[in-house]
């Protein structure tokens, strides 16, 4: 018969425990560590953290715990880590947004928080994160508050932190950059947030507003689009041949006559009789073509050199 049957197995060393709570017992120092294994031994490290035990400390708890253990050398050591992971800044923005909201300002407005990095948090743990202690000023942006994180199996965290907040709107912006002369396309522009800040003067505030429209000046990507920069796609260039079209009672009067400006559809531009070398001013009605309102020019002078359309 085997006399070691039945009894005690020695404990043994563990050199690198990852702690998954608050505390340390002597079984994450030792296994097979007998009655005492589940005796707390104090607090475990903060996330991220780690403590080293060294050979003389451990000699010394196994012997105060009945560990059936001693030290093999001075180079016994045993490596205690708490594994940490960093709270989601997306919860830090979340908690700052409620305060602020709470506090007067827009559902949707943008939050920074230059220079801050969210604090570890327990592996194990499930965090929430709240703002407190808040203090903002409305008509700077800027705010500072205390950010308290607690959570099972894990102390509270308390930071304080402060940053800048800006109301943003919903705005159609260049999906790309957009040079000169171009007519926008539904896909040149979508809608997107935009910081109040960015925007100046009027701009266009729907996709309808500016597709079809043609740029006076390059627009950058990301960038609000100026109803200044946005004019009708030209219909008449300036030195073309324009169709001139002089309406009576019951008649029609054709003419030609040459732009002395660019025009889109509805805009008013002068148009050059060479005939009889009359300016008048005209009205852009389609590609090349002009309409005349009698009652800007004589209409002996509109019809030299037109030919009459019986209506």
């Amino acid at each position: 018969m085997c006399v070691l049957c039945g009894a005690a197995a020695a404990a043994t060393l563990r050199t690198t425990t990852l702690l998954h709570a608050p505390i340390v017992r002597v079984s994450d120092l030792f296994d097979d560590a007998g009655h005492n294994a589940d005796r707390v031994l104090g607090t475990a490290p903060g996330p991220g953290g780690r403590i080293v035990v060294e050979a003389a400390q451990l000699g010394a708890i196994a012997r105060q715990f009945d560990v059936d253990w001693r030290p093999a050398s001075s180079g016994d050591r045993a490596v205690l880590e708490r594994p940490g992971r960093m709270l989601p800044r997306e919860d830090v923005l979340a908690a700052v947004r409620t305060a602020l909201i709470a506090a007067g300002a827009s559902v949707a407005c943008a939050i920074e928080l230059p220079g801050f990095t969210p604090p570890l948090t327990p592996a194990e743990a499930a965090p929430h994160a709240t703002a407190t202690q808040l203090d903002y000023d409305a008509a700077s942006g800027r705010f500072a508050t205390v950010l308290s994180v607690t959570g099972a199996g894990m102390e509270p965290i308390n930071v304080r932190i402060a940053g800048h907040v800006d109301d943003t709107v919903e705005l159609p912006v260049a999906s790309t950059r957009l040079l000169p002369g171009a007519v926008l396309r539904e896909q040149d522009v979508h809608m997107a947030r935009v910081l109040v800040a960015m925007v100046h003067g009027e701009v266009a505030r729907a996709t309808g507003d500016a597709v079809g429209m043609q740029m006076r000046r390059a627009v950058p990507a990301g960038q609000p689009l100026p109803v200044a920069d946005l004019m009708r796609p030209a219909m008449v260039v300036r030195g073309a041949s324009v169709q001139m079209l002089l309406q009576t009672a019951g008649l029609s009067l054709v003419a030609q006559g040459v732009a002395q400006e660019t025009g889109a559809t509805g805009e008013r531009i002068r148009v050059l009789n060479p005939t009889s070398r009359a300016l008048v001013e005209a009205e852009v009605i389609g590609p090349g073509r002009v309409r005349v309102r009698p009652e800007t020019t004589p209409v002996a002078v509109a019809a030299q050199g037109a030919r009459v359309l019986v209506q």
